[in-house]
C-alpha cells in the first residue's frame, strides 16, 4: 500500500517491535536485558531484533566474540521513531492510565515536565488537525494514499 502510515506499522507495527524501541531509547541494548524487562519469549526477541535489523531501525554491533554477544543501536532511522513513541505515550497516559502515566518526561534544558508537541519546521507554530491541509505527495499513487477532497467533518477530528 502506497501509505506512509501502513509502512511504519509494516516496520514497527507489531506488539513487541515498539517496546523494543521504546528500551533501546531508554538505553536497553542487550538481548539479555531486552528479555529481562520485557518478559518475551527468547524466540520472539530473536525474531523481533532480526526484523528491526534487517529494516535499519537497529544496529547490530558485537561486544564479545567469544561466545558471540551483540549490542542492538538505535540508526538514525529509528531514532526516527521517536515523535511516534512519544504520540503513542502521551495517547496512553490519556486514555489508558487510570492511576496516572507511569513515566513523565523531563526537559534536560529547562529542568521541567514536558509534553513534546509537533511545530512547523517553518514558522513554529503548534500543529494540531484542523492546522494543516493534505495534498498529494510526489509518491501518491493509490487513492488510500490521496486526500479526501471533501471537508473533513468536526465530528471525524473531534471538533480539532
Amino acid at each position: 500500500m502506497t501509505c506512509s502510515v501502513a509502512q511504519c506499522l509494516e516496520a514497527v507495527g507489531e506488539w513487541w517491535s515498539m517496546l523494543i524501541v521504546r528500551d533501546a531509547f531508554f538505553g536497553v541494548s542487550r538481548f539479555d536485558d531486552f528479555q529481562q524487562r520485557l518478559g518475551i519469549a527468547r524466540n520472539v526477541l530473536t525474531q523481533r531484533l532480526d526484523s528491526l535489523v534487517d529494516r535499519g531501525i537497529l544496529d547490530r554491533v558485537a561486544y564479545q566474540h567469544h561466545p558471540v554477544r551483540y549490542d542492538y543501536r538505535l540508526t538514525d532511522k529509528g531514532r526516527d521513531l521517536w515523535p511516534v513513541l512519544t504520540a503513542m505515550l502521551q495517547w496512553g497516559d490519556r486514555w489508558a492510565a487510570p492511576s496516572g502515566p507511569p513515566v513523565q518526561l523531563v526537559h534536560r534544558s529547562c529542568g521541567r515536565l514536558a509534553t513534546p508537541v509537533p511545530t512547523c519546521s517553518h514558522c513554529g507554530q503548534e500543529m494540531d488537525r484542523p492546522s494543516i491541509r493534505l495534498v498529494a505527495g510526489p509518491g501518491a499513487k493509490e487513492p488510500a494514499s490521496q486526500p479526501v477532497s471533501r471537508t473533513v467533518s468536526a465530528a471525524a477530528t473531534g471538533g480539532r
